[in-house]
């Protein structure tokens, strides 16, 4: 059966039960509500008028850590269900000239192998590095500050990509990309150096992740 409704001067708009239709009742809401919004169902045959909402992503920070010993820098403690990881340098330097190394692993302990990660150098002079140990982030000198970021993603099954974009010196940008799959869930990260023995002094290191 179907319901019409005639226009006042013309035309009309008809409702309308399925062919086979079970028996439903739809009480309409009391109000005209606001624009924009929608019909919505709490699953019992009572209609309400409801916003559209954006999904929102939770992007949380970690604390700053000032990169000016030592020869790593271990963010642990990372909650399970993160999808993207982003670590920011800032005027980060050591007193070698080994690259930088980016480490992830889990609750067992820091991965050093199984990394598919390589680097380039572009500015005035090129140059290039790889790394299975690590994401590696192109270094050619003591003392030369890193500003920019890394960015590591989750791809499903415990893979992760890799990718950076950073300025390492006057006229010089490094850029670099890899992947690495992880024995379990990730839940922590490092950050060194391909010799292991260089020593940070000076700067700040943070993450933001997020699910």
């Amino acid at each position: 059966m179907t319901l019409r409704l005639n226009g006042s001067t013309s035309g009309y708009t008809e409702i309308d039960a399925p062919a086979v239709a079970g028996s439903n009742t739809l009480v309409l809401p009391t109000g005209n509500g606001s624009s924009g919004q929608y019909l919505q169902t709490n699953g019992s045959g009572a209609l309400s008028w409801a916003t559209v909402t954006s999904p929102s992503v939770a992007l949380t920070a970690a604390t700053s850590v000032a990169s000016t010993s030592g020869t790593s820098i271990d963010f642990t403690s990372i909650p399970s269900g993160v999808k993207r990881i982003t670590v920011m340098f800032n005027n980060v330097s050591t007193n070698g000239a080994s690259s930088k190394l980016l480490q992830i692993g889990i609750s067992t302990g820091i991965e050093n192998s199984g990394y598919d990660s390589q680097t380039a150098l572009a500015g005035a002079t090129a140059g290039y590095g790889t790394s299975t140990a690590g994401f590696i982030l192109y270094g050619s000198g003591a003392g030369e500050s890193l500003y920019g970021h890394a960015v590591i993603t989750l791809m499903g099954s415990n893979l992760w990509a890799y990718s950076s974009t950073c300025r390492i010196a006057t006229n010089y940008m490094q850029v670099a990309g890899g992947s690495k799959t992880l024995s379990g869930t990730l839940d922590r990260l490092r950050i060194t150096t391909v010799n292991g023995t260089d020593t940070f002094d000076a700067g700040s290191i943070n993450i933001m992740y997020e699910g």
